[in-house]
């Protein structure tokens, strides 16, 4: 309870105990931040920031996390959920994030450590590989072995499994599966059998070898209705000796197949939701995802919404089933609701790390929050207490630059500051902070003729296919020296008409200069893969240039 409000400070008491903390500076007016106190008797202590005269503290708001995650795949491993998306093109892929509420998520590693996939497109080059890659895949954990299973198809021929004996440990490319399990779903029975789901529209069941690393076994199990168009996404649980394949009818429905008599049915369908109102303004009708039951019983849905130009983001809601099996999601006001209470969960063994976050780059590798633009060149950048990015490709066009290392852009508005040592860079070098999708714009430095200029380009655009049809046209420049700058994008990433990115600079890291025009953000949602900060060094001439990143900065 506030109990002093005086000289800018607000004393926050505890009813239960003597404990007080002042906030200085703080303000009582509604949505302002305050500190709450998550558990004043309790051993796991910890403070986190809400709204004053907001949301009540004992709800979780959605989305519960405005970033890109797809494709969700969600699991509980004792006391610790993991959640696993897409990622296509990107480098390393399938990512993995952690958690201990199913609200506060953190980075923990990647299933897929490098696009290994027998073609030299997905290291850019001879061809590109964009919107290949990383599809709707599935995570699960095998007690037996105390092991982690991902499973993928890629370019809809063939299935590789990957395993680890932890998330954020070594993961190991153990075999091809030459079928492709087409947005799978892995279960692992309760007789230590594991099954996959897999299918579009047309539904299969794939049975794996006693090591999970082959097929024994693959059956049709079901065949969409015409009237219900195309089912995906599967997602494979069983419940109370009942087997259930749960499916998206993209965008905009759910269903779920359930099966009393074993794993390859015979399924019945039932409709969990269609057209939806979801709590994202401007965004789209929650689906795919998956089911999760808590330790202490409850069940969950994590689904996705369409939410370009940033992505699609997760959304999460309470789920109970009714008497005969079927799960029923729990609404508010006839909508996914934008708030629910808490998950009812012991106190988590320590604070996740929050998603979005400062980076100086110390020590000597990236964490997981960073993606590549496919594959890099890895004898071409290094980290020692700052990301060094050497040229690792001759060319006018972002697209086709090697080493462009990603950020997933927090919404719904958000700014990203990168610290760049341009004083190793050659002539015909080009280096800087992107807003990288089909349709681009980007803020750097450009060396020419020994001379340096700060640099807005706009118009950095690909055709349906991928294929570059604009290399960028330059919207505004300054001329700038001394070797250091700082360059900053502001993004609004919300659904709607106000999707703008603008661009500035610093040459003391203080005060910032606008550079170029707004860039109005591409929502169409064909790229699958919403909008990133981008930090890229090309050369146009020739190899042997660098440049020094010492801190990305994002607000």
């Amino acid at each position: 309870r506030l109990t002093d409000t005086t000289n800018g400070y607000i004393k926050i008491t505890s009813r239960h105990s003597n404990k007080v903390l002042e906030v200085q500076g703080a303000s009582t007016a509604n949505n302002a931040n305050i500190v709450q106190y998550d558990d004043w008797s309790g051993n796991n202590q910890q403070w986190q920031l809400v709204p004053a005269g907001g949301t009540n503290p004992g709800n979780f708001t959605n989305p519960v996390a405005w970033q890109d995650f797809a494709d969700i795949d969600i699991i509980r491993v004792g006391d610790t959920y993991y959640y696993s998306a897409s990622t296509m093109h990107y480098s390393p892929g399938a990512p993995i994030l952690r958690s201990y509420d199913l609200v506060n998520w953190e980075f923990a590693g990647h299933s897929v450590p490098a696009l290994d996939f027998g073609s030299s497109n997905y290291n850019l080059s001879g061809g590109r590989a964009y919107v290949k890659g990383i599809w709707a895949s599935t995570l699960n954990y095998r007690p037996s072995n105390s092991t982690f299973y991902w499973l993928g198809c890629v370019e809809f021929n063939r299935t590789y499994v990957y395993t680890a004996s932890a998330v954020d440990g070594t993961w190991t490319k153990r075999s091809q599966i030459n079928n492709c399990y087409y947005d799978a779903g892995l279960l692992v029975d309760d007789n230590d059998t594991m099954y996959v789901a897999y299918g579009n529209s047309t539904i299969s069941v794939a049975q794996l070898s006693a090591d999970g690393l082959s097929q024994v076994r693959a059956q049709q199990v079901f065949t969409t209705p015409s009237n219900v168009g195309t089912l995906e996404g599967a997602r494979f649980y069983k419940r109370n000796g009942n087997y259930y394949i749960f499916l998206t009818r993209p965008a905009n429905g759910q269903y779920i197949l359930k099966s009393t008599n074993g794993p390859f049915g015979p399924y019945t369908m039932q409709q969990l939701l269609l057209n939806l109102p979801g709590p994202v303004s401007g965004g789209g009708v929650p689906h795919q995802g998956g089911l999760v039951q808590t330790q202490n019983g409850d069940w969950y849905y994590m689904a996705f919404v369409d939410a370009y130009p940033g992505g699609r983001i997760p959304v999460l809601a309470p789920v109970t089933w009714n008497s005969d099996g079927w799960p029923v999601i729990q609404l508010v006001n006839n909508a996914w609701g934008a708030s629910y209470p808490l998950p009812n969960l012991p106190p988590p063994p320590r604070v996740v790390k929050p998603l979005n976050s400062d980076d100086t780059f110390a020590g000597t590798a990236l964490g997981p929050q960073w993606e590549w633009n496919h594959n890099p060149d890895n004898t071409k950048w290094s980290v020692n207490n700052g990301l060094r990015l050497q040229t690792a490709t001759v060319t006018n066009d972002l697209y086709a630059a090697r080493n462009t290392i990603t950020h997933r852009i927090p919404g719904p508005t958000s700014s990203a500051t990168i610290e760049l040592d341009y004083s190793t860079m050659r002539d015909g070098d080009r280096s800087g902070l992107a807003m990288l999708r089909q349709s681009s714009a980007w803020i750097g430095v450009k060396r020419d003729g020994g001379a340096t200029r700060v640099v807005m380009t706009n118009n950095l655009t690909m055709d349906s296919n991928w294929n570059t049809t604009g290399t960028g046209s330059e919207v505004a420049s300054a001329p700038v020296s001394g070797g250091r700058i700082w360059l900053r994008a502001n993004a609004d990433i919300r659904p709607g008409s106000g999707r703008q990115a603008t661009f500035s600079y610093s040459t003391d890291g203080v005060t910032f200069t606008s550079l170029g025009s707004a860039f109005t953000l591409n929502n169409a949602w064909q790229f699958f893969m919403g909008y990133r900060y981008a930090i890229f060094n090309y050369a146009t001439q020739s190899l042997g240039g660098s440049v020094t990143v010492s801190r990305f900065d994002l607000s």
